[in-house]
């Protein structure tokens, strides 16, 4: 489905249902945040985009332990669960979604290879987790990126 269509389907979801929106981004540096105010008025239903590209940011702003980091680092499904939590935990939304990968050319490696991301959504108590292997070049993997959790965010949501 198209992204547009996506989310103008998304934002009547989220309306009729009275929800906040939130994001917690690394690999897409924005990326969902700016899909989802592309729609005039989308501040009734979304309200944070926190852009965390450190490690350090994941930790202060959402809350992402050290030890999740250590253990299974910053691409990983712990982590992008900790991140949807965090948002949420944050920003007060209802729902958020995460992101975290190797959007490439470099930071690749055997066990995670360029265009590994993990995406997440959900809300503070459950979150949902795909592991994607995409390819092309870094602009590719960042956009397959912004579809994809769009795309689970809008199937979950509508099971809601």
């Amino acid at each position: 489905m198209q992204r547009n269509r996506i989310i103008e389907k998304l934002a009547t979801l989220v309306l009729a249902n009275n929800w906040m929106l939130a994001t917690a981004e690394s690999c897409t540096g924005g990326g969902v945040a700016k899909a989802l105010t592309e729609i005039a008025g989308s501040s009734a239903w979304f309200g944070y985009g926190l852009v965390t590209y450190s490690n350090p940011a994941k930790q202060q702003l959402l809350g992402v332990r050290e030890t999740s980091l250590q253990a299974f680092g910053a691409v990983s499904e712990q982590v992008v669960k900790e991140m949807v939590a965090g948002a949420c935990r944050t920003s007060g939304a209802d729902f958020a979604v995460a992101t975290s990968g190797v959007a490439g050319p470099g930071g690749g490696s055997e066990e995670k290879p360029v265009g590994t991301v993990w995406l997440a959504w959900g809300n503070l108590q459950e979150q949902q987790t795909l592991c994607c292997h995409f390819s092309g070049s870094r602009h590719e993997i960042r956009e397959a990126s912004i579809n994809t959790v769009l795309e689970q965010l809008l199937d979950y949501l509508e099971k809601k």
